[in-house]
């Protein structure tokens, strides 16, 4: 298992986001799309470059907790009530954000798109918070125990409360980028529509996660 989180890690898109296709994309009913302008890319392009940017402060919590298990050693710059303070401020700010897009975000794009509908085959993104937060609830258990003294940190046994979940964490990370990236939000909305949803540039999504 952690041999797969370590080429998770390696392989995830991180905030990366893509050029403009160089072949036209179709629609779901199979009609070519013309290319995108620069400008249009971008436009189409603005919930991506939000959720990049919030997803890479998640990644890079993430990554200081697991290594810090992996390694057995706390970082450098934290004793372990700042290790443990981290940890649940990660719990707790990725459980708020996705409480955000389930109530808000999702409900909106599921008007079009089938991946962001509850009740359809292809929600995969729906599927991987469930799994997510099933797994952030035996961390949380843990970190419980801990602060109330119930039991010591021990870093090699919180490691199996976060490897077990990790994968689905970091592909979740990147296909939640890819499901809105311009080459697939084009297919269902226009420029006009995609300008005034508000979780696009500059629409605070997630401002309130704090990733460091």
């Amino acid at each position: 298992m952690t041999g797969q989180v370590d080429g998770a890690i390696a392989s995830s898109k991180n905030e990366s986001v893509k050029a403009p296709p160089a072949t036209d994309e179709k629609e779901p009913d199979g009609e070519i799309l013309p290319k995108l302008s620069a400008a249009e890319f971008r436009s189409y392009n603005g919930i991506a470059e939000n959720m990049a940017h919030v997803h890479g402060l998640f990644r890079r919590t993430w990554q200081t907790i697991y290594t810090a298990c992996t390694n057995n050693q706390l970082p450098s710059n934290m004793d372990e009530e700042d290790f443990l303070s981290l940890t649940m401020n990660f719990c707790h700010q990725l459980s708020m954000h996705h409480s955000i897009e389930e109530q808000h975000v999702f409900p909106l794009l599921a008007a079009r798109m089938p991946d962001f509908k509850p009740e359809h085959d292809t929600a995969e993104l729906l599927e991987q918070h469930r799994r997510i937060h099933d797994g952030m609830e035996v961390l949380q258990g843990y970190l419980a125990e801990v602060r109330l003294g119930e039991t010591e940190l021990e870093l090699p046994v919180m490691k199996e409360k976060v490897v077990f979940w990790a994968d689905v964490l970091l592909r979740h990370l990147d296909d939640e980028v890819v499901a809105l990236g311009a080459e697939n939000m084009r297919k269902y909305w226009s420029l006009a529509e995609m300008r005034s949803m508000p979780m696009g540039r500059g629409g605070g999504w997630g401002d309130s996660t704090n990733g460091n």
